[in-house]
């Protein structure tokens, strides 16, 4: 069920209230205090886009595999867009690309229960119908940019719904493999050799190769070898920082 609401601090803050259960979207047209990865924070104007939160209860999925978790939204956004003729790539971990700008963000977040995963929050911002954004966003695009068009953001939220529910359907029926797959071969520059920098700052060039099981970004450096990088221990660097 999808819940409209006005204005609340964060999504994914509410969405931990026990009377949102499993598939349960809370959509809010402002939040006073979204967030993003790496600590970042999510800026929408209001009535253009959509940012919104997904309850889900994967207590069938053990800790060591919430990556697949990431990889069927991230592959049920990229699906959903493309209904929309929009292409789109994944960039590792979850940030969603149309050519090279970021037209859609995800934060998850899980609440454990022993070895298992007993509840995930999953905060979603996809730009959809805004036009200009502030000069220090770093490189935003949203749909109406793409396609030079404007969207009925409940539908695009629908389709994503149904989407999911496929997708989610898949890890459930044990598909992981083909998942896994699925989102390697949907990874934004997937086997090209790019600019990368380490937390100090340092940069190095690498070629994507893939990425675990359990989430780290497999990089082949220049001198051929391949080295694993959890998140935050590695970065892309985007053409405009370089």
């Amino acid at each position: 069920m999808i819940h409209h609401i006005d204005c609340t601090t964060s999504t994914n803050d509410l969405a931990h209230e026990p009377q949102y259960g499993h598939m349960d979207i809370i959509w809010a047209e402002h939040q006073t205090k979204g967030r993003g990865q790496r600590g970042h924070s999510w800026h929408s104007t209001e009535g253009e886009n959509i940012t919104f939160s997904v309850v889900l209860e994967p207590r069938f999925l053990p800790i060591v595999e919430q990556f697949l978790l990431s990889e069927v939204v991230a592959l049920a956004l990229v699906e959903t867009l493309a209904h929309y003729n929009i292409p789109c790539r994944i960039k590792w971990t979850n940030d969603i690309y149309a050519k090279d700008n970021k037209i859609a963000g995800v934060l998850i977040e899980h609440s454990l229960s022993g070895d298992c995963i007993a509840r995930t929050i999953v905060g979603i911002g996809l730009n959809i119908n805004q036009r200009t954004f502030p000069d220090d966003s770093p490189n935003p695009t949203s749909m109406a940019l793409a396609r030079n068009a404007s969207f009925d953001r409940e539908e695009v939220l629908r389709n994503f719904a149904t989407t999911l529910q496929r997708y989610y359907a898949l890890l459930e029926q044990g598909n992981k493999e083909a998942i896994e797959a699925q989102y390697i071969a949907t990874m934004y520059h997937l086997g090209e050799q790019h600019t990368y920098a380490y937390p100090s700052g340092e940069r190095f060039r690498a070629t994507i190769r893939g990425v675990h099981p359990s989430g780290e970004l497999r990089l082949e450096n220049e001198d051929g070898i391949i080295r694993e990088y959890a998140f935050k221990e590695v970065e892309f660097v985007l053409p405009h920082k370089r």
